[in-house]
């Protein structure tokens, strides 16, 4: 059928293969909402945000309720949410974050990459000192009509700074807050019928590091490598 067909197919398997990654970490992050707080978006404010997160890569409906319903079994096996860190090529930190019911296949998982990919595993707490942990709320330009106006009737509930960003080739504001603050400005959005596109909870450089395109593409190979994992939910680094 051609080499333009063979190219149009491996395009659309790796789609697939990328929306069913996403899917399985959205649903992992329900389950864990589910049972730390409740089936009841409403009265469960972890459980909301891990519902919109799911919607915003798409996820359909009865996946969403299926894995609601999945965490409501009592046979179900639950995971632990667990971080890793360590050195990637050329000096570049790296933090994962996991959501997995097998923690010995992840943390070996994690070792193969870094040691397959000239990386190190190294001890918990080590970057504490070179990432600060934001919440951070995606939303979309047409929520927010006077941003100024905005900044003052969130200040109390946390804000530390809204900026405009290109996401995957959307406008958005990007309302940044303490980890701490998370829960409360995500109260104070919905109260204002600000409807963030999406919400994390993200580890952001205190300053990065510059390399060349060649150490580049080896560290982004690492991350890759990582990303690809079902266990990994979230990879932060200090890469410019």
């Amino acid at each position: 059928m051609g080499r333009a067909f063979e190219y149009r197919k491996a395009t659309k398997f790796a789609r697939w293969d990328k929306m069913a990654k996403e899917f399985s970490k959205a649903g992992r992050h329900i389950t864990m909402a589910v049972k730390a707080g409740g089936s009841d978006p409403d009265s469960n404010i972890t459980l909301r945000r891990a519902i919109q997160n799911a919607k915003s890569v798409q996820m359909p409906k009865d996946k969403i309720e299926a894995a609601i319903q999945k965490a409501e079994d009592k046979d179900t096996s639950g995971y632990d949410e667990l971080s890793y860190e360590g050195m990637a090529p050329h000096g570049i930190a790296v933090v994962i974050d996991t959501a997995t019911d097998n923690p010995t296949r992840t943390v070996a998982n994690i070792r193969a990459a870094f040691n397959k990919k000239g990386g190190s595993l190294g001890t918990m707490g080590m970057h504490d000192f070179l990432f600060k942990r934001k919440g951070v709320f995606y939303v979309p330009i047409d929520q927010i009509n006077d941003v100024e106006e905005i900044e003052l009737e969130l200040i109390d509930f946390g804000l530390e700074t809204i900026e405009k960003d290109t996401v995957d080739d959307v406008e958005m504001y990007k309302v940044f807050v303490a980890f701490e603050d998370f829960g409360n400005m995500q109260e104070a959005l919905e109260n204002q019928g600000i409807k963030a596109e999406k919400s994390e909870l993200e580890r952001i450089p205190n300053h990065t590091k510059e390399l060349s395109e060649e150490q580049i593409d080896e560290v982004l190979e690492l991350i890759d490598k990582f990303e690809q994992d079902d266990d990994v939910t979230n990879v932060f680094h200090n890469l410019a």
